[in-house]
């Protein structure tokens, strides 16, 4: 039976995610599987990979074959790697000690670049709610001066408004008494 490693879908429309399978490579996509030995989700930056490593590295030692896109997850996760370490220590070329210290510095070297990756995108991030945070601010302070301004005209418009008003209470009440308003006064 021709073993393969591949991805089977799972998700919905517009976000599809993905289990690390192995399966007869008759069977369907998403169809019967033999074992499932992770995950993917590339809708995450840095995409999301969970594997059982040393399934992966068993199914691989009895022959299952990767397909393109599940070879690079398991290149990135290591396992490739690590089999062909577990090839040199079979020859000879170096012991099991030899092999862990080699993949125990490329593993280092991977997580302080996905560190530097996570941290560059939790920046990005920041910034953009900072600026978002900082025209929001901008936006208030305009909308507060324009209510002032208007609350502003609105009493002087009561005020003027009450004056006037006082105006003609006062030439009533001269008019009342017979007394002549003070402008017709001034005018004679």
């Amino acid at each position: 039976m021709a073993t393969k490693i591949r991805l089977a879908r799972h998700g919905h429309k517009d976000y599809a995610y993905y289990h690390i399978v192995v399966a007869d490579s008759r069977s369907p996509r998403d169809g019967r599987i033999i074992e499932r030995i992770g995950s993917y989700n590339p809708n995450l930056n840095p995409a999301k990979v969970e594997l059982k490593f040393d399934r992966a590295l068993y199914w691989l030692g009895v022959g299952a074959q990767p397909t393109d896109t599940v070879r690079n997850i398991l290149s990135g996760e290591g396992v490739l790697l690590m089999k062909h370490l577990e090839g040199g220590v079979k020859k000879g070329a170096f012991d099991e000690a030899e092999a862990q210290k080699r993949f125990a510095a490329w593993k280092a070297e991977k997580d302080a670049k996905l560190g530097k990756i996570s941290k560059a995108e939790a920046d990005k991030k920041a910034a953009a709610a900072k600026a978002l945070h900082a025209q929001e601010v901008e936006t208030n302070k305009a909308k507060a001066a324009e209510v002032l301004k208007k609350r502003q005209e609105a009493a002087e418009a009561l005020a003027a408004a009450a004056q006037e008003a006082a105006q003609e209470a006062a030439a009533a009440e001269a008019e009342a008494k017979g007394e002549a308003p003070a402008e017709e006064a001034a005018a004679e």
